[in-house]
């Protein structure tokens, strides 16, 4: 079966690769100049079921609030003139309840595990250098009661089988000696130590490149403009190069999604959630951390890859513009050298920014949409990195009609 691949991201790309494995025709169509140059590019770099939580929690909405008069919320709105937001913010709101981030984290967790599962194999297939660390990551609190209330939560992720240990301020240092710098800032900590990390976008181009000798045929700087449908299928994805047609289509276009989706009569309930992001070398530290981790009260997440070091925050509702400035990053940093020292960033800082494709649930849709060839892979929000690979499995499962490999309770298409 020839199969079509719309968007070449860590989603795409790990698809195009379970597609190929199963003998599949695959081509790949990517408007960027290369695989993982949007959303994934210098992402946080965790892969974390040990923080598979829900976004939308009974907090959620009062660091929202807090947000538009505040600018050092770990979530902020940015109200905009578009329906598209409201009606994405008010679907987030409602999920906002006990009972249903507790639902949703539940079903995160188990997506994560598996495709962490998946991850390592893809890796040991491909051979692929990404900076992969294992050895676990360490989720640390600055307030005691507040590292209390999140053993107790974390009870929800112990419920799904995964390991989360309690550790005191000194144990949090003798795990990583690299934050020594930060131990009068440090409660304690939870720590999940089969969760691991790597760099998206290394893991992704190397992965493009097994693909493309596997007979995949990858067309970069070809943007998508729309689908043909006949007879109920698509026929066609129309391309800036022409049509292609194939048997079967793949929907990983991310924030953009929706939009091509809504050419097709479906709705997606997916908006874009801004992140901040640095990079800065390791060798400006004199002790860099050796894993990677959050600081929980400001959700500041950092991350060793290779001689680098990658630190990422915020969750800004804010549309599709992923500009930034320096002065974007001055709390993020701040906090950092908290952490860190004075020294992190004193070589060279690359600032970017990059736009999750968040569904109000937190959860991707991966599923069969209502028109029989095409399928939907996309909406992966924070954790797109941690998801990928198990989603890729599940969307081969279900072209090559399948049993699924892994449930996709919680991401089936709803109208």
């Amino acid at each position: 079966m020839h199969v079509v691949v719309l968007g070449a991201g860590i989603v795409g790309i790990t698809t195009a690769y379970q597609l190929l494995k199963d003998g599949h025709t695959v081509t790949v169509i990517e408007r960027e100049s290369a695989s993982a140059l949007f959303s994934s590019y210098a992402n946080a770099g965790l892969v974390a079921p040990g923080h598979a939580y829900a976004w939308g929690s009974p907090a959620a909405p009062k660091m929202m609030w807090r947000s538009l008069i505040s600018g050092d919320q770990a979530i902020k709105f940015k109200p905009k003139l578009s329906l598209r937001q409201w009606r994405w913010s008010l679907a987030f709101l409602r999920q906002c309840t006990a009972e249903r981030a507790a639902a949703n984290t539940c079903l995160k967790a188990r997506l994560c595990r598996y495709s962490q599962g998946m991850l390592n194999e893809v890796a040991a297939e491909t051979g692929i250098e990404y900076d992969g660390l294992s050895g676990g990551l360490l989720y640390f609190y600055r307030n005691a009661d507040k590292l209390e209330a999140a053993s107790t939560k974390a009870d929800t992720l112990r419920s799904q089988g995964l390991e989360v240990r309690n550790l005191t301020r000194d144990e949090v240092i003798a795990t990583d000696p690299g934050l020594e710098t930060a131990r009068n800032a440090i409660a304690g900590g939870l720590f999940a130590p089969t969760d691991t990390s790597g760099d998206a976008y290394l893991f992704a181009r190397g992965l493009a490149q097994v693909c493309s000798d596997m007979g995949a045929d990858i067309r970069y700087n070809t943007e998508i403009t729309g689908l043909t449908r006949k007879l109920g299928a698509v026929q066609a994805v129309e391309t800036t190069s022409g049509p292609i047609p194939a048997d079967a289509f793949v929907l990983c276009l991310g924030i953009y999604s929706p939009h091509l989706a809504e050419k097709m009569g479906l709705k997606l309930a997916i908006y874009p959630v801004k992140g901040y992001s640095i990079t800065v070398s390791a060798k400006d530290l004199d002790q860099a951390p050796i894993l990677g981790g959050v600081d929980e009260e400001n959700l500041l997440a950092y991350c060793p890859m290779g001689d680098r070091i990658r630190l990422t925050a915020t969750a800004e509702i804010s549309g599709y513009s992923n500009a930034h400035k320096p002065s974007d990053f001055k709390v993020m940093l701040k906090r950092a050298r908290e952490l860190l020292g004075d020294k992190l960033g004193a070589s060279g800082i690359e600032y970017w920014a990059g736009l999750r494709p968040m569904t109000p649930t937190g959860l991707p849709i991966v599923d069969r949409s209502p028109i029989d060839n095409l399928f939907i892979n996309t909406g992966h929000g924070h954790m797109g990195w941690t998801m990928s690979n198990g989603c890729a499995r599940m969307t081969a499962d279900m072209i090559g009609q399948r049993s699924l490999s892994h449930s996709n309770e919680g991401m089936r298409y709803e109208a």
